[in-house]
Parts: C-alpha cells; structure tokens; sequence
C-alpha cells in the first residue's frame, strides 16, 4: 500500500510538473528552459527533465534560440500547434456554429446551420453538433480518434446530473433539462476517450477574451456577451466563477425596473428585456418602426441605420439601451471591482461603437467612485466567434492543466492521424 501511494503520489508530482510548464507555455510562451524555471519555481534539472518528457511526446517543439548572458545561445519552447485538434461549438437562438481548431485555436474548418423558431428545437440543434462535427473533421481529414475534445457553448444554466452529464436549463428557448452532454455525444459519435463539455456561451466567451482578447493580462474581470439576450462571465484571480459546473452567467435576468416589461423567461423589469437584441426589435416594432422579420441580427441593423440616419425613435430606443446597460454594469462593478469589462457578443460589436461612450458615462455616474475609478470599459476584440472559439477552450484547458497526458497508444494514433 505504501509503494501504491508513493507511485501515486510521483505520479501525480509529474503530472502537476508538465502542467505548470505546458500552461506557461502556453500563455506566455516561446520561453527557454531558464525562463521557464524562474515563472514556475522549478528547478533547472526538473525542467530540463519535464520538458524533455513534453518534447518526446510531442507537445512541445523548439521555436528558434535567444542570446544568454556570455553562455550559449537558449533554446526557446513553445506548445506544438499541430499535437492535437479540438472542436468549438456554439449553439445559440438563431443557428449552430461548429469549427474546428489547432492547439493555438487557429480556425482549420467550419461549418454552420440555422435555427428555427428561437433555437426552441432540441433535436435540430443536436442534429447540427454532429452533423457539424462531422462535416469539419471531413473538411481538414482529421480522424476523431485525433480530437482532444470537443467544447459546446449554449444559451441557460448549465449543471452535471449524476449518470448524465451536462443538462441545460434555458428557459428563453424553451429547453427544460435537457440531457445535452449525452444527447450530443450519441450524435457525435464520438470515441469514449475524446471528451465532451458543456458550458454557458457566456462561459465560453469570457474565457477566449480572457485567453486572446480584450480580457488578456486582467485578473478581476467581467466578460459580457450581449446578443438576442444578455451574459456574463465572471472572472476572479484569473479563473472563471463555477468552472463548467452550474455556473449560469443570466445577467440579463438581473431586475432592473420592478413591475417593469415582460421578460422572455417569464419575469417582469429584467435587463434582458430593455437592452437584448430581442427586446430591442419588440420595443421598436410597438413603437412603429420597420421591423421585417424575426431575424434579431438583421432587425439590429435596421434598427442601427434608422439611428444614425435620424430616426428619433430609434435614437431614443437606443440612447435608452445605452443607459440601462450603463446601469446594469454599474451593479457588476459595485458587487465585484473588476479591473475589465469587456462587451461582446454579436450585438454587442455591432452597437457597441455607438452606446459605449454613454454606457461608461452611466456607469461611472451609478457606480460607487473607488472601484469605478479602478474599472475600464471596452469592447471585445475576438468577434463573432468568440463563442465558438472558446467553446474549443474547455477541452484545451483540461488538457493543459492534466499535463497533456495520453494513453501512450491513442497518442501513437492520434499523431498518425494528424499526417
């Protein structure tokens, strides 16, 4: 038993050791053996060890060389792009996005698919997960023995069921417990040891704009996606609140005007209601104006030239946004002093040029004045694959942080498979 916990426990030891060296990598990579040593507090003979490990592997591959003080030159690290492929998918009210992505989440395939009536259809949006995964791993000819996972972003509340997985919870599209994780993995077919996340599309946004965006170098942050509705992602220390447990990011459904408009989710006064691209065509079709459709991106757009092409109404409703948003992130600064808030999402590029300027003048004028001081506010930098692409993240950041390790044989397989 003694022998049991002591192999366990080197085990573990090397595990954490490749880890800290792959996530440094990484995020802040190429870097030498030295400069690895010095951000880990490693020693120079682990690292040498650990990375000789990481090299063999495959994982890593040497990026070109650095002047040292007197000595020799320093070989420069960095994560091998091609280890591995991962799959992003972002299932959202108005269609499904699937792509696929090397290890530096460059885009190698995509393919997309409308949605009908609000996303409200179960079995179309899992009919275009796999049909999407299929169609990108067909695209680039990659096996899907090769992936190291694939990712799923969606709109609601997102909990683990024992037995089941991830079931999503979002009543603005009509989904009551919906057993995703598992409905998604018979449609994919998936190999047993490729995993399958699941997490809120505000979720997966804030962590690509906290890895490559407009949250990058921040530590306290909120990421807000603002779309056909309104989330949030909270960041403290560096780490996304809830992980990819239940964590919900329903910002939207945060109660701004007691007795006030008729949310989708059934409440009265949400912010959702005021400021979500949905709410925003309701308001303006009661209020006369040329709403043509049910497509919440299209309708914005009519509604934004309207605006700057001196329609008052549609400068009002706007003007009107702006301020209760301004109101709503004032709240989100007092209860969490971010350093950063970014806004994204597709309505959120597309309105963001106009409203910001007012948005920060309401925030700092509600917010109290030490931690509006400390706040900046911006938009995000990623686009519309935001979600997508940070969907691909939560795969890669398990793999990252479980030390990039394999089964030596699905390993073999998986190189043979990326050739």
């Amino acid at each position: 038993m003694a022998d049991q916990a002591r192999k366990q426990t080197v085990r573990d030891l090397r595990r954490a050791n490749r880890a800290a060296l792959l996530l440094q990598l990484y995020h802040h990579g190429p870097l030498s053996r030295h400069e690895l040593g010095l951000a880990t507090g490693l020693g120079s003979g682990t690292v040498s060890n650990v990375t000789g490990g990481l090299l063999a592997d495959g994982l890593l591959v040497e990026a070109g060389s650095v002047d040292s003080d007197g000595g020799r030159p320093r070989i420069l690290l960095r994560v091998a792009p091609d280890h591995g492929r991962l799959v992003g998918v972002d299932v959202g009210e108005t269609g499904v996005r699937v792509a696929l992505y090397d290890l530096a989440l460059t885009e190698l395939a995509r393919a997309e698919f409308p949605l009908r009536d609000g996303g409200r259809d179960v079995d179309a949006a899992v009919g275009h997960i796999g049909a999407g995964v299929a169609a990108v791993l067909r695209m680039a000819e990659v096996a899907p023995d090769a992936l190291l996972g694939v990712g799923v972003g969606v709109p609601g509340i997102v909990e683990r069921a024992p037995g089941v997985g991830a079931v999503v919870h979002a009543v603005t599209v009509g989904w009551d417990a919906v057993p995703l994780e598992s409905l998604s993995r018979d449609a994919v077919g998936l190999p047993s040891g490729v995993p399958l996340l699941v997490a809120n599309g505000a979720r997966t946004f804030g962590q690509a704009e906290m890895w490559h965006g407009a949250g990058r170098g921040s530590r306290d942050a909120v990421i807000v996606l603002w779309g056909s509705g309104v989330g949030a992602c909270i960041v403290a220390d560096g780490v996304p609140y809830g992980g990819t447990g239940s964590a919900a990011g329903e910002f939207g459904h945060t109660t701004l005007r007691l007795g006030g408009r008729r949310c989708r989710c059934g409440a009265s006064g949400c912010l959702e209601a005021y400021v979500g691209a949905w709410g925003l065509v309701e308001r303006w079709k009661e209020t006369g104006g040329a709403v043509g459709g049910a497509d919440h991106e299209r309708e914005v757009s009519r509604l934004l030239e309207a605006a700057e092409s001196g329609d008052g109404g549609a400068r009002e409703l706007l003007d009107e946004a702006a301020e209760f948003l301004g109101a709503g992130i004032s709240d989100l600064i007092n209860l969490f002093n971010p350093e950063r808030i970014v806004v994204g999402g597709w309505a959120g590029l597309a309105l963001g040029p106009r409203l910001l300027p007012e948005v920060r003048r309401v925030a700092d004028s509600c917010a109290l004045p030490h931690p509006a001081r400390r706040s900046t506010i911006e938009l995000g930098r990623l686009g519309p694959d935001a979600v997508t692409v940070g969907a691909a993240t939560l795969p890669l950041a398990d793999f990252l942080a479980g030390g990039g390790s394999r089964e030596t044989e699905r390993r073999g397989r998986r190189a043979a498979a990326l050739k």
